[in-house]
């Protein structure tokens, strides 16, 4: 457990101290457990720092404050106090959003993005949908999210995947279940709801990967780069769970994002 004064976390550090740094982060109500095969394989050539969130896993449970935006504090003092220099900052759901907050308000904290299906741009029937999702999840907490969570699959992914993610949900304090979902979408200042998703993510200033589920969501997406280097991908045929349903693909993507040079090519921003 790492107390960074404002909240206690725990994360696990692997590799070698003096390598680039990788920061795993998972979704909502999920834990860092989910980066396991994940951060063995990159270890052998990152440090790789992967935290269970506020109100998750098993760092501290703040009564109040457990959003994306507090999230993106907490990392922020997370990489100062491990001393890891920026981070090529990944994140899946909802942690694509916290580490897209992190480069926008941290950009010091972070050299590269990679966002796996974020929690940003919803729109159309999705949008509609949030406030009686919302009131579900303030009347049901964590089973009503872990219903949800249990459809979010392919067919074809590795056995006991969602039971695993639907037991950890249902681990998750019903609070905290509210308050990440407010924080995603209905909070003043959240973004994840279009246009608020695009007026945030042009204010990043590092190359960023994208990875979506959704053709229509990665052409969206695309519009909104401007940062040399950067791109937008599409994995068809997968659930959300994408980084966990192909995790070798996935530690290719982020090994081969790295070899581009994008990343080295990128300088963090003056302080």
């Amino acid at each position: 457990m790492t107390d960074l004064g404002r909240i206690r976390l725990f994360c696990t550090d692997l590799g070698p101290v003096g390598a680039p740094a990788v920061l795993l982060v998972h979704g909502w109500g999920g834990d860092g457990r989910e980066w396991s095969a994940h951060a063995d394989a990159l270890s052998a050539r990152f440090r790789v720092i992967v935290p269970d969130l506020r109100g998750h896993g098993r760092s501290q449970v703040p009564e109040s404050g457990n959003t994306p935006v507090e999230m993106a504090h907490d990392l922020a003092v997370l990489v100062d106090v491990l001393n890891t220099g920026p981070v090529i900052a990944v994140g899946h759901s909802m942690g694509g959003q916290v580490v897209n907050l992190l480069a926008v308000r941290h950009p010091d904290a972070v050299r590269s993005v990679v966002a796996l299906d974020p929690a940003h741009g919803a729109h159309g029937a999705e949008a509609k949908e949030i406030p009686a999702r919302l009131a579900e999840y303030q009347a049901r907490g964590a089973r009503a999210a872990a219903d949800f969570v249990a459809g979010a699959f392919a067919p074809d992914a590795p056995a006991g995947l969602r039971t695993a993610h639907v037991r950890t949900m249902l681990g998750t304090p019903n609070h905290v279940v509210t308050q990440a979902y407010a924080g995603m979408y209905t909070e003043a200042g959240a973004v994840g709801v279009r246009p608020r998703s695009e007026e945030y993510l042009r204010r990043r200033t590092q190359p960023t990967l994208t990875v979506w589920t959704s053709a229509e969501a990665a052409a969206w997406e695309r519009g909104t780069l401007h940062v040399p280097g950067s791109r937008v991908d599409h994995w068809s045929a997968t659930g959300h769970y994408l980084h966990e349903e192909h995790p070798g693909r996935t530690v290719r993507l982020l090994n081969d994002w790295y070899d581009s040079g994008v990343i080295a090519d990128s300088a963090p921003p003056e302080r």
